[in-house]
């Protein structure tokens, strides 16, 4: 378990560590058997559990569960409403997204090379157990119209025809999109923001355009 607090170890096994019962509930309930489930005082000490715990207080469950049984996206299930994430390297904003994708979906998040690790412990507890529900793909295989959400210059997101299968690709927190990619999307969307105001969190971004998104098809 204190392994797998590291990405490389992660990804050479396979597997992820969830720690507190609400993430741990969330996990089972979506179906996921867990390679390892221990309870502090049933299965192991409190001392030795916290001992791998990377909580500032310890949890008192924490369970192994393997990557490849999270939901993954595929062409003939995919929502109809995506994320596309280009180098969004914080795990508190990849969770963040997860959340808002299950929230305010039904949606896929499609991830590059450079992003965050889902599964990571701080995209985790950011996601409030979305990981287990939301269909997880690369970047490269999203599907429908591919809206690019930039900064300025874009149409206003609230005008934008957003009817059909839709994929809003978001980059990087600080760098945004590079030009070749959104040159490359179907359309460019913009968030009105006050004079002065420089940007949004992306995090913030993937939430307001899948309320938009939401709208517009009611």
């Amino acid at each position: 378990m204190r392994k797998l607090a590291s990405a490389r170890q992660r990804q050479k096994l396979g597997l992820f560590a969830v720690e507190g019962e609400d993430l741990v509930d969330a996990g089972l309930a979506a179906g996921l058997e867990p390679v390892d489930l221990l309870v502090a005082d049933e299965d192991v000490s409190a001392e030795l559990l916290a001992s791998a715990s990377t909580l500032p207080h310890p949890a008192r469950r924490i369970a192994v569960f393997r990557q490849e049984e999270l939901p993954r996206l595929s062409a003939e299930s995919a929502p109809e409403t995506g994320l596309a994430l280009w180098h969004v390297g914080d795990p508190g904003n990849v969770g963040t997204i997860l959340r808002a994708a299950d929230g305010l979906g039904p949606a896929f998040v499609a991830l590059s090379a450079g992003c965050a690790d889902p599964t990571g412990p701080k995209a985790l507890r950011a996601s409030m157990g979305a990981v287990f529900r939301v269909p997880l793909g690369s970047f490269d295989e999203a599907p429908g119209r591919r809206v690019a959400l930039v900064a300025r210059g874009g149409e206003p997101l609230p005008e934008l025809d957003l009817g059909g299968p839709v994929t809003f690709v978001l980059g990087a927190e600080r760098e945004g999109l590079p030009e070749s990619l959104a040159v490359a999307c179907d359309a460019r969307a913009s968030i009105a923001l006050e004079p002065g105001a420089e940007s949004l969190n992306v995090a913030l971004v993937a939430g307001i355009a899948l309320w938009e998104r939401r709208r517009a098809r009611r």
